[in-house]
């Protein structure tokens, strides 16, 4: 198989109506940093969420609204989903106040995941850059939890500062890991930062890879892709392998209301994981 394809799931049988969501119920909450915090969710039903790596679901407050978080967990983890969300704006400061045990409303999960049965066999290496390790999270776990499946492992997360950093006591883990090989980097050096400084780009160059056998996932700023993406292509790494998730104004989660078109490309429904042969087509996807 020369090139990666991506696809989506059956996922959950939803209510007749798209727009009316399922209860579930917080059974657990992490702080990670000061504005970040990692939710357990459990629908009422018991039933899993049925969802793929790389997708996302819309999340409601009763009273307050609805937002789009991308799954953070594995789906070979159990009947519990995971959403790491950053406090911005009311829905999510709303969540903030919840205790557990309260409902909150869950609608999808939605779009086109990483393409996990298409990596199998293969070696895979995520470049992942400040808030892009959330939606990858899912992807790592999932692989880890199959690790026999695939090939060499290589992540690179770069992050502002080490204070900044996400799912510390999981990175430890990963880089402690003799099957993986793990590398992290900080824009700004704090005081007490021993690692390397610079962004994400500086550990892709010292990095040696099989170009007929490595998939790529790319997930984080745009301007990140800009600079990561000239150096996988010039690894000699085709184009349709190169995998990429985007974060955009999903508000509908069903490709109704038009707010993440590109180009009359729906990011909800067509993504948020596309490959690079797609986005290069799509200019303001890549600014």
């Amino acid at each position: 198989m020369s090139t990666v394809t991506t696809s989506k799931p059956a996922g959950r049988r939803l209510h007749p109506s798209p727009f009316v969501p399922e209860a579930a119920q917080i059974v657990r909450k992490e702080h990670l940093t000061a504005t970040e915090t990692l939710y357990q969710f459990r629908l009422n039903d018991g039933g899993e969420l049925g969802h793929n790596p790389g997708q996302f679901v819309e999340l409601g407050v009763l009273g307050v609204g609805e937002a789009p978080f991308s799954i953070s967990s594995s789906p070979t983890r159990g009947e519990a989903f995971e959403c790491c969300i950053r406090r911005v704006g009311d829905v999510t400061t709303a969540l903030e106040t919840l205790e557990l045990g309260a409902e909150v409303g869950v609608r999808g999960p939605y779009g086109r995941g990483f393409p996990v049965a298409e990596m199998r066999g293969r070696d895979v290496l995520i470049i992942a850059g400040g808030l892009g390790i959330v939606p990858v999270r899912s992807l790592i776990v999932n692989i880890l939890d199959e690790r026999a499946d695939f090939g060499e492992f290589t992540i690179l997360y770069g992050a502002r500062t080490a204070t900044d950093m996400l799912f510390k006591d999981e990175i430890t883990r990963w880089a402690a890991r003799e099957d993986v090989e793990f590398k992290v980097t900080c824009d700004i050096a704090e005081p007490d930062w021993k690692g390397n400084v610079g962004p994400v780009t500086t550990l892709f160059r010292r990095m040696r890879i099989d170009p007929h056998n490595t998939v790529p996932v790319m997930v984080g700023p745009p301007v990140m892709f800009k600079h990561v993406v000239k150096q996988v292509l010039a690894s000699g790494i085709p184009e349709d392998r190169i995998i990429l998730s985007l974060e955009r104004r999903m508000k509908c989660g069903i490709g109704e209301c038009g707010h993440c078109q590109i180009n009359g490309v729906y990011v909800c429904q067509d993504g948020p994981v596309f490959t690079y042969a797609e986005l290069k087509r799509l200019e303001e996807a890549m600014l």
